[in-house]
């Protein structure tokens, strides 16, 4: 009887006799049987490294999707590395009601639960400090995704601030992207309502309501300032000043007093009223500003040394109705086209371009604040273009510089000539959109250290083209647009 060793070694040997007398054959088992075990190795790992991610807490979370910030490494977040920098995502409350929670995406997007996940906080304790982590949710949006807690005890429904979150009331909305901010320590200082009434395609009018300088001291002041334009005309302007005890503003809400002059915003409607005088006479005016649902840019704050930019455009398109007055002589409009936005900041060594327009489908918005580090960068794109259609913002597209062509004179001012025309090329990824403007009107006013500088502001005829999130898109309008030029120009 063979013992279980001589069976073993004569099956050994039986195998190695196979490999030399089937070289062919032995390569191709040996190959299939190495592949089969990486292949079975690496499915091992990817199921052990899903089994961990699955119960990571930085990493769990329902719905089918999750959104990060563009370049965060999902290692890196898996490990807790990126948790420790407190990453987050800019103006999530605009990327969750328009760009992924709007109405564009109602037939692909069920629901949307915004996700703090795990920040580190500390706790103040007896005079000691305890680390925290802390997260937060909107209930009814964890549920509506699959990711809602498991409560023990107690109850877990949204509250006032999660209703003001993710479904904020008109009255809430405008204020939330319209309320005025603390001052600066700097005498520069300034914030401002903006709005653009624009009766006909060859009359506008430009309103602003500005507070500024040393508010902090008590020693700053409040303008309401009013420019009259017709095609073929000069300018008219007329000014209010007032001194800072007759300026009131708040941080929580939109509505400001400039003397007179008051902005009212309630259920998403301003009223505009303010009366102003001017070399040319007095101008009187009472407005309803109606900006259309949905047609808003969200709030962008820019900081570098020198400067502090900070811009919103709660009516990107919107209508007036109401009445101008000027030396006594009133005029009515209804429903006629407006735009508003809302500036604050200090500005020192900057210029910028900006521009509005609005055609039959699209409503534009661009703009960009160029300082001395951006004129040195050659690859820089300090520039956004925000397309708007009636379900709300439908991209945002950068691009470098803006191609001025062309003079015309400027009315009033001898030996100055603004743009004929000008042209802008934005892309995002597979999107780009070409804006070309035929300049009409200008209108400069002197800037600048010894007033080296000349602000225009120019009323164009505008076209756009390209294609927008696979679509052709094609449309046609009138806009405002403002640039700086060298007064030598």
């Amino acid at each position: 009887m063979k013992s279980p060793g001589a069976d073993f070694r004569t099956v050994l040997l039986l195998a190695f006799r196979h490999l030399l007398v089937r070289r062919g054959r032995a390569v191709i088992l040996l190959f299939g049987y190495a592949v089969g075990a990486g292949v079975m190795m690496v499915l091992l790992s990817v199921g052990e490294a899903m089994l961990v991610q699955s119960r990571d807490v930085s990493l769990v979370g329902g719905g089918q999707v999750t959104v990060l910030p563009e370049g965060i490494d999902l290692e890196g977040l898996r490990t807790g590395s990126m948790s420790g920098l407190f990453f987050g995502i800019d103006r999530a409350r605009f990327l969750e009601r328009q760009l992924i929670g709007g109405r564009r995406l109602d037939d692909v997007v069920a629901a949307v639960s915004p996700v703090i996940e795990h920040k580190l906080m500390y706790l103040e304790r007896d005079g000691r400090l305890v680390p925290l982590r802390v997260g937060g949710e909107l209930p009814s949006a964890a549920a509506a995704v699959g990711a809602g807690l498991a409560v023990q005890e107690g109850a877990w429904h949204d509250n006032t601030a999660d209703d003001r979150f993710a479904r904020p009331g008109p009255q809430q909305l405008y204020d939330e992207l319209d309320h005025f901010h603390p001052p600066v320590r700097d005498s520069t200082w300034a914030e401002w309502h903006y709005f653009n009434i624009a009766p006909a395609a060859d009359e506008w009018w430009y309103i602003t309501y500005l507070v500024g300088g040393p508010l902090a001291e008590g020693r700053g002041g409040g303008q309401l300032l009013v420019t009259r334009h017709r095609r073929g005309r000069p300018p008219a302007r007329f000014e209010a000043r007032v001194r800072q005890d007759a300026v009131r503003f708040d941080t929580t809400v939109a509505d400001l007093s400039v003397g007179a002059g008051t902005v009212v915003q309630r259920d998403g409607r301003y009223r505009i009223v303010g009366q102003a005088a001017g070399p040319t006479g007095t101008v009187r005016f009472d407005l309803l500003v109606r900006p259309t649902p949905n047609a808003y840019f969200p709030p962008v704050e820019l900081r570098g040394d020198r400067y502090l930019s900070g811009y919103v455009v709660p009516a990107v398109r919107g209508t007036a109705t109401g009445s101008i007055c000027e030396d006594g002589a009133c005029r009515r409009f209804e429903d006629v086209a407006a735009y508003h936005d809302h500036n604050w900041g200090v500005w020192r060594s900057t210029v910028w371009n900006w521009g509005q327009a609005r055609g039959a489908v699209l409503s534009l918005v661009y703009g960009g604040v160029i300082t001395s580090d951006t004129l040195a960068s050659p690859t820089a794109a300090p520039y956004f273009l925000a397309a708007v259609d009636s379900q709300g913002t439908r991209q945002i597209l950068r691009f470098r510089a803006i191609q001025y062509q062309g003079a015309r004179p400027v009315a009033g001012v001898p030996g100055l000539t603004s743009p004929d025309s000008f042209v802008l090329r934005a892309v995002r990824d597979p999107d780009t959109l070409e804006v070309r403007v035929r300049v009409l009107e200008a209108q400069a006013t002197t800037a600048g250290i010894g007033g080296d500088r000349v602000f225009l502001q120019m009323r164009g005829a505008f076209r756009v083209s390209g294609r927008l999130l696979s679509a052709v898109v094609a449309d046609s309008g009138l806009g405002f647009f403002e640039t700086f030029v060298g007064r030598g120009r």
